[in-house]
């Protein structure tokens, strides 16, 4: 990671967030430790270790360690949101056209498998405080409604009124889609990071089940 890898993540809204040499350091120290150790058992004394800084520095910077998880994790929820809801990435996925459901999912799986794969240490720590933190789960449920969940309604019922999937509620597949991209992502970089993986292979493959599973009879 460097200053100019977390400026990128921390820009919010399209507006850039100039970062301090020191609280460039703060924020790289702590999203080592927090994706290695955890919030919960992480000290603001290890992180000032890591980022080379006296302890009173974070203070100035972030009125308390909650703070500063939450300046990794909010504009995370703007990036990726598990892993739905990036305005870019909402104009990337959901504003094209496509041929198929088929084809609307591989793009959403591919566009979110390459954005895990380059900020791997910051969707470890959005995902183990998740559960931890109501205000992140707040969060994500109003920007998903905000930003993703008409267009992604919207899709679906174009193709279940080409009789391309199955007459359910929207809500059924949207969870079910949304569930397997991230069922793919957490065993992939997460869970079964050894294993001998061929992506796209696997991605083809898991998007042919799913469309199998949705397919109108």
């Amino acid at each position: 990671m460097n200053e100019r890898w977390l400026e990128e993540l921390l820009r919010i809204n399209d507006e850039e967030i100039k970062l301090s040499e020191k609280q460039a350091k703060i924020l790289e120290a702590a999203i080592g430790i927090f994706s290695q150790k955890g919030y919960a058992a992480t000290s603001t004394s290890e992180i000032a270790k890591k980022a080379g800084v006296a302890e009173g520095t974070i203070f100035r910077h972030y009125k308390t360690k909650k703070d500063l998880l939450l300046a990794i994790v909010t504009p995370t929820l703007t990036k990726v949101v598990a892993p739905f809801l990036t305005k870019d990435f909402v104009k990337k996925v959901f504003e094209n056209e496509y041929g198929s459901y088929e084809e609307f999912v591989y793009a959403l799986m591919e566009n979110r498998y390459e954005f895990v794969k380059k900020h791997l240490p910051i969707i470890k720590i959005f995902l183990q405080e998740l559960a931890f933190h109501d205000e992140i789960k707040s969060q994500i449920q109003v920007i998903f409604t905000e930003n993703v969940l008409e267009k992604f309604k919207r899709i679906v019922e174009h193709f279940q009124e080409n009789g391309e999937i199955a007459d359910v509620p929207s809500g059924t597949v949207i969870r079910m889609t949304m569930t397997t991209v991230i069922g793919f992502l957490l065993a992939r970089f997460m869970i079964m990071t050894d294993a001998d993986w061929d992506d796209h292979k696997e991605m083809n493959a898991t998007i042919y089940l799913l469309m199998n599973g949705l397919a109108a009879k």
